[in-house]
């Protein structure tokens, strides 16, 4: 039997429209366009059985197999959509309005039985972040943020709160995947000196004191990442803060911890020093990749004792994506960089492709593993909006630039049960049929006209590392704290004296090569010459920092300020050079 043809739901200011494919791609004529220009949110369950979203005049829900609608809901007015796992619950969430003279304003959340189109509950939860109900894959669980407390409801039964997890101001929680004993990691943010924590526990166990099953504590902590792996036995935990103190990252500074519900914890130790760009579980549950460090940034695949066992080197990266499957992994460079991608075996880490998505603003991968889909949607970018569809081995399948005054502003794949699409053997080669990706020329480097005609001056701002294999140090005596906090002080004080170094224009860090020699104009007039001199060197100077633009690191103000100087700079060395 063929494996089933994902769908590929379209959202933009020309409404909303579904594609079937791969390996063929077709307009998926079942489901009829909604040619509203006010479709604000749609929805796949998450077995890709249903599909819900609103126009700005309806909430529709409908089965995705023939797109034949079940309900039609009175909500124009939806952003916020969820479907619970078994597809018993749709939530839906509106913007909360305040009634008159300060009065509380009428329940935005809203929960219908899916068979019926009943509304089952109606809660107010003003916040957008967070908004929906999570619940256990079951649905023998269902959990909300309240007040900062958990509250618990059983069987779908809204009516009565089954248990509350109280804590001093628990501001976040996960509910653990998958077919297990229902866990929960829960997060509470420090006060008053007292470190934030992080507490595991085993529902419905939440009451005495030994209720927690593993408990993590951390200093430096505004806001927490939580993510379990698919088996439920162990969290990864982002901590981030607003402002590094040390003055070494624009970013703040973030932290990741481990901790596992047999009571383990660790922090994961990052050879390089900056900020963690992403976290990401393998689907095998038994190993992790991190992206960090400035940039080039590092990427490093560790085990569940959070030792590295392959390190990536460093490259233009700030993304990771594994596959369904967990066989293959994407590591890339969006956002303010220019779109690179590494495809990696990770049976035998092997390089497979290397292509390249300017502009792309959002990766996904197809629920085959075969397929990657990026995008360049609206309002991140609002021009040059559209999407490739890309086998992994580079090639382009399919690709749909929207017409012009048109945005693109979301691109979802049909989401499909584990097990549906196995993971298949790997090739190396682009498959036949499909259309190699254009040839991507590095672009060049910005040069002032009066040095267009001068040798190049050969430099390189950073030295980019290979990958390597890295062998576990578990057998090596771990650092004491003040040994790890001393060795933090040194990375983040050579890290600022390195950047110090970079940002000061007066001092270039352009190595020049010993074979070019360096030539020089000369008017007749000292005084033009220093001039001209002066300004070369201010314009190397913002070569240089757009550079660093460009590879991703931000820039402060006044670095921006010197940057739009660089016309009125050209044109006063062009007149000093012409005599004018």
């Amino acid at each position: 039997m063929a494996p089933p043809m994902p769908l590929l739901a379209v959202r933009g200011s020309d409404g909303l429209h579904m594609i079937q494919g791969p390996p063929n791609i077709a307009s998926f004529e079942p489901f009829q366009r909604d040619l509203s220009k006010n479709c604000k949110v749609c929805k796949f369950s998450k077995d890709g059985k249903l599909f819900a979203w609103c126009n700005g005049d309806v909430t529709n829900i409908v089965n995705t197999a023939d797109s034949k609608l079940l309900h039609t809901f009175d909500l124009p007015k939806v952003v916020g959509l969820e479907i619970s796992p078994k597809n018993t619950i749709l939530a839906t969430w509106q913007t909360y309005i305040t009634g008159k003279d300060g009065a509380a304003g009428v329940p935005n959340l809203q929960l219908y039985d899916v068979k019926t189109g009943k509304c089952v509950k109606s809660f107010i939860q003003k916040k957008m972040e967070n908004w929906a109900p999570r619940w256990s894959v079951d649905e023998k669980i269902c959990a909300r943020n309240v007040n900062n407390e958990v509250h618990f409801f059983e069987n779908n039964n809204f009516d009565t709160i089954a248990n509350k997890l109280h804590l001093q101001k628990v501001s976040d929680f996960e509910l653990s995947p998958g077919e297990h004993p229902c866990k929960v990691a829960v997060y509470v943010p420090g006060t008053k000196g007292a470190p934030s924590f992080v507490r595991l526990y085993q529902y419905p166990n939440f009451t005495g004191p030994q209720s927690a099953i593993a408990n993590k504590s951390f200093f430096k902590a505004d806001r927490v990442m939580m993510l379990w792996n698919s088996k439920a036995t162990a969290v990864l935990v982002t901590a981030s803060t607003d402002v590094d103190k040390t003055g070494a990252s624009y970013y703040g500074e973030q932290t990741l911890h481990y901790i596992a519900v047999n009571g383990e914890s660790a922090v994961v130790q990052l050879p390089k020093n900056g900020p963690i760009y992403d976290v990401v579980w393998n689907k095998n549950a038994t190993e992790f990749c991190v992206v960090y460090g400035f940039m080039p940034a590092k990427a490093t695949i560790f085990n569940l004792k959070c030792d590295p066992i392959f390190d990536f080197g460093t490259g233009p990266r700030n993304a990771a994506f594994y596959s369904p499957q967990g066989h293959i992994l994407v590591l890339a460079g969006f956002g303010n960089l220019r779109g690179q991608m590494e495809v990696w075996d990770m049976k035998n880490y092997k390089l497979i492709s290397k292509p390249t998505a300017a502009d792309a603003t959002f990766f996904s991968w197809c629920p085959n593993g075969e397929h990657i889909i990026t995008a360049t949607c609206s309002p991140r970018l609002r021009v040059g909006n559209g999407y490739k569809i890309w086998h992994y081995t580079g090639s382009v399948l399919h690709k749909y630039d929207v017409p012009n005054n048109t945005e693109l502003w979301q691109v979802s794949w049909q989401p499909f049960a584990d097990g549906v699409f196995p993971a298949k053997p790997i090739i190396l080669q682009p498959v036949e049929g499909e259309i190699p990706a254009e040839e991507n020329k590095p672009a060049q480097a910005y040069r002032p006209p009066a040095l267009r005609n001068k040798p190049v001056t050969n430099y390189k701002l950073h030295e980019e590392e290979p990958p390597q294999t890295t062998k576990p140090q578990s057998t090596d005596k771990p650092l004491s704290k003040s040994a790890l906090k001393n060795q933090k002080k040194r990375e983040a004080k050579k890290a600022a004296k390195q950047e110090a170094k970079v940002d000061e224009p007066a001092e270039p860090v352009l190595q020049v090569s010993q074979n070019i020699a360096p030539t020089s104009i000369t008017t007749g007039d000292p005084e033009t010459d220093k001039k001209i001199k002066n300004l070369k060197k201010k314009l190397k100077a913002i070569e240089q920092l757009k550079e660093l633009q460009a590879s991703g690191k931000p820039l402060e103000k006044n670095q921006i300020d010197k940057i739009q100087k660089e016309d009125a700079l050209l044109k006063e060395l062009e007149d000093l050079e012409l005599g004018d």
